[in-house]
């Protein structure tokens, strides 16, 4: 830390403080993309680093008094693969969770700061698009509330102020009916990859076995991650089978604007979208019966 600052506060109210006082400065958790980045040479460690690993207020998975869910932003990977919570009725974020990078990975890697680095891969996004989550934000100023499909703005960019520290990610009830969800992604290893297309899906049935919610959200296909109305439109208010399920996921290819990378071209992506969407909506079905 040779000519850099650290500064490790005690407390949320500390770390507010010193977000005001020293201007610019980064906040770090796992360190899993700062420290990462720094050593592959694509960014420099900033001058200040305020750590927040000592923070306990914003650890934990926890029922939010709304009957839905928190998730602090010092929760891991791991807590959130581990947690039978999430997985009974959060499911597609526990599919998320335990693909990310490797087992050391996820034991360090925080919910936080996989949100803020706002990668377009990332694999929390498409799930929590669509489970409508919100992200809670704190500074010296106080606390607000910012949807996530409005938080990332690009790649590598939110719409954190200046100051602002992420302090929970909180998700809204699920409702009534019968419902699945899951997340898969389209890889050439099985593990410490990214992922080249990903799609997280959502479906609740009635008692009729009738279609009453669909969300799709594809990840990695666009600057960031993004819902697909068109696919969840054809599917509402419906009996899924297998041909309209074919319908849905060829409607989602339309919605991705993809580039072409070390990874992938545009093209391949495009093309492997329905694919992916297909298998993730089946699964999510499956799940919800």
């Amino acid at each position: 830390m040779t000519d850099h600052v650290y500064f490790e506060p005690v407390d949320l109210d500390q770390a507010r403080s010193m977000l005001a006082e020293h201007g610019g400065a980064r906040i770090v958790a796992g360190g899993t993309d700062l420290v990462v980045g720094a050593r592959s040479g694509k960014a420099a460690l900033p001058d200040r680093l305020i750590a927040i690993h000592r923070l306990n207020e914003l650890a934990g998975i926890e029922p939010a008094t709304s009957g839905g869910l928190k998730i602090g932003a010092l929760a891991t990977h791991g807590d959130i693969e581990s947690s039978a919570l999430i997985a009974a009725s959060w499911t597609a974020l526990s599919d998320a969770a335990a693909l990310v990078g490797s087992p050391a990975t996820r034991h360090l890697g925080t919910v936080g700061g996989n949100v803020c680095n706002a990668s377009p891969a990332m694999e929390l996004g498409s799930p929590l698009l669509v489970f409508d989550a919100t992200v809670e934000l704190a500074s010296a100023g106080g606390f607000r509330s910012v949807p996530f499909d409005s938080f990332v703005t690009g790649p590598g960019r939110t719409a954190a102020e200046p100051g602002e520290l992420l302090t929970a990610v909180l998700l809204p009830p699920l409702g009534p009916g019968r419902r699945g969800s899951a997340y898969l992604r389209l890889e050439y290893r099985q593990a410490m990859e990214i992922a080249v297309v990903g799609a997280a899906a959502l479906i609740r049935l009635d008692e009729a076995g009738r279609c009453t919610e669909a969300r799709v959200a594809l990840t990695a296909v666009a600057p960031t991650c993004v819902r697909v109305a068109e696919s969840e439109e054809m599917l509402r208010g419906k009996k899924i089978d297998p041909g309209l399920l074919e319908k849905a996921a060829q409607a989602a290819a339309r919605s991705a604007k993809p580039i072409d990378d070390v990874r992938a071209t545009a093209e391949y992506r495009r093309a492997m979208v329905p694919v992916i969407v297909k298998r993730a909506l089946t699964r999510a079905l499956e799940r919800a019966r």
